[in-house]
């Protein structure tokens, strides 16, 4: 063999053994399975008719789990004992459902299951997955569509239950608050609803955020949309409306002892203008005082200058009225609390103020003192708020200036006759520059009021205005931040959004976002155009 064999023979073994030198390691086990499980078969049969099984079987190509299938699995129509599904925890290539309930006959069942099957390794869902079967010779087939939003929140409002009711001679308007629907659905992970295999017919359709799964609406927990007029199926239109939270019948709960002189009355529904009466006998040292706990269902009553047993109230509004009886047990006061509107930084388009714990009954404003840049006195007005827990300090503010404010002891006194020791604070102002501005064009041909609010990263509504037309609004000296825009359709004009009621078929007044999150900078002017049709 000559050089030249001998070289490349040499060539060649070198490669198989480098080739076979980095082979070695862990092997990577291949791609990803990206596949959904596949339906292999069903016992009975997949649209089988002439129903009558109490088993059902479902067979798959691989191993598969179920995942919340108790709170994606929809059966519909529902069924008063909810069926037993398995395995539960566990893989498996064979879904098992065991039917409880009756079944209705010549009806078409459809048992949806949402995305809650997933195969075992890589948990691909199979989305949308119906067993549908009759108890009738025929599968029913004409379906639904639309969507469902919630105009108080712009974020998406998913896993609503969407219904349907038959209007035949049985229906009432009170059927929602007693029975299940005919039919129904889940808008799951969406906004999207899709009502498949019903029979031809008219029906109401609803949708509620049923918070307690029992497919029945309860006005005190639940969100209701409907649709005022009958649905007829078969139809190629789709329907869209909102949710909203009904106000329910004003309901007042039994009082509750807090501190020595200061109850609290729990209440659902609208008690604004409610009469609290105490009607155990009183000399003239009693006072009394009332509010609204911001942002909760709560009554606050305070009282002093009375010492008995038990305690009367005649809690009342319009054809609503129910008395309480309260036994005082605590002997401990309230200690009061003043507490500043901002920590260091008034802002421009604010008013300074104080919060109490326990209304105020006096102030004394020759003992409070406002100074300019700690010498230079300014001059300024005392505003108690309605609900005596307030105090506003209100002035002609300077840019980029230093305030300082001083109350003696003795400036408030509460009602229990407990004043304020000394206090002193500290607050500055910014320059205009340190802000933004927002312009914001109004565009539409309704003829209706719009309530304009700026919504802050918080989710805090920092602005508010209310123009009578479409116009130009300018929101001035905005903190740098990220913001939202809300826009009410105001149709009765009296200043709020005005929730719908089911029974009297009055939908919830429009309320409309804005397509995106504005950016407002310092020392600039953002300009946007808001198009309502």
């Amino acid at each position: 063999m000559n050089y030249s064999v001998r070289k490349i023979l040499l060539i060649v073994a070198l490669g198989i053994i480098l080739s076979n030198c980095a082979k070695r390691g862990k092997p990577t086990g291949g791609p990803l399975d990206s596949i959904a499980p596949i339906l292999v078969s069903a016992n009975p049969e997949h649209k089988s008719i002439n129903f009558k099984a109490k088993k059902i079987k479902i067979y798959f190509d691989e191993y598969i789990k179920l995942k919340d299938v108790s709170k994606q699995l929809v059966v519909s129509p529902p069924q008063k004992y909810d069926p037993i599904i398995t395995p539960l925890g566990t893989a498996s290539k064979l879904i098992t459902i065991e039917i409880l309930d009756t079944l209705d006959l010549n009806t078409t069942y459809a048992f949806n299951f949402g995305n809650s099957i997933v195969d075992n390794n890589e948990e691909n869902e199979l989305g949308n997955f119906k067993y549908v079967f009759s108890t009738g010779t025929y599968i029913d087939s004409l379906e639904l569509k639309g969507e469902v939003t919630d105009p108080s929140v712009k974020a998406p409002t998913q896993g609503i239950d969407v219904m349907l009711y038959e209007y035949n001679e049985f229906y009432t308007d009170s059927i929602i608050f007693k029975e299940k629907p005919r039919y129904i659905a889940n808008t799951l992970d969406s906004t999207l609803y899709e009502i498949t295999n019903l029979r031809a017919g008219k029906y109401l359709l609803i949708a509620l955020d049923d918070r307690n799964g029992n497919k029945i609406y309860n006005p005190e927990v639940d969100k209701i949309g409907f649709v005022k007029d009958t649905i007829t199926i078969p139809t190629d239109k789709s329907y869209d409306f909102p949710i909203f939270k009904e106000i329910p019948p004003l309901k007042v709960i039994k009082p509750k002892e807090v501190t020595k002189g200061h109850l609290i009355f729990g209440y659902q529904g609208d008690a604004n203008g409610i009469n609290i009466k105490l009607t155990t006998p009183v000399d003239n040292n009693f006072k009394s005082e009332i509010n609204f706990e911001k942002d909760k269902d709560t009554i606050n009553y305070w009282y002093t200058g009375i010492e008995a047993d038990s305690l009367n109230f005649i809690v009342s509004k319009d054809e609503f009225s129910e008395e309480f009886t309260v036994k005082p047990r605590t002997s401990k006061l309230d200690s009061l609390v003043i507490t500043k509107s901002t920590a260091s930084v008034l802002h421009l388009t604010d008013t300074f103020s104080l919060a109490t714990n326990i209304p105020i009954e006096t102030t004394n404003k020759s003992l409070i003192s406002l100074k300019e840049q700690d010498s230079i006195d300014v001059d300024f007005d005392v505003i108690l708020s309605e609900s005596k827990t307030k105090l506003y300090l209100d002035f002609e503010k300077k840019h980029s200036t230093k305030y300082s404010f001083t109350l003696l002891p003795k400036t408030l006194t509460d009602i229990f006759g407990i004043a304020n020791d000394s206090l002193s604070f500290q607050l500055n102002t910014k320059s205009p520059e340190d802000y933004g501005i927002l312009s914001l064009e109004l565009v539409s041909v309704k003829n209706t009021n719009f309530i304009v609010e700026l919504i802050d990263s918080k989710g805090l509504v920092v602005r508010t205005k209310i123009v009578e037309k479409p116009q130009n609004v300018s929101f001035k000296l905005l903190l740098p931040g990220n913001y939202l825009i809300k826009v009410t359709l105001d149709e009765n004009r009296n200043g709020k959004w005005d929730t719908g009621d089911f029974l009297t078929k009055r939908q919830p007044e429009e309320v409309l976002y804005f397509d995106q999150e504005l950016e407002i900078r310092a020392n600039w002017e953002e300009i946007e155009r808001f198009i309502i049709k």
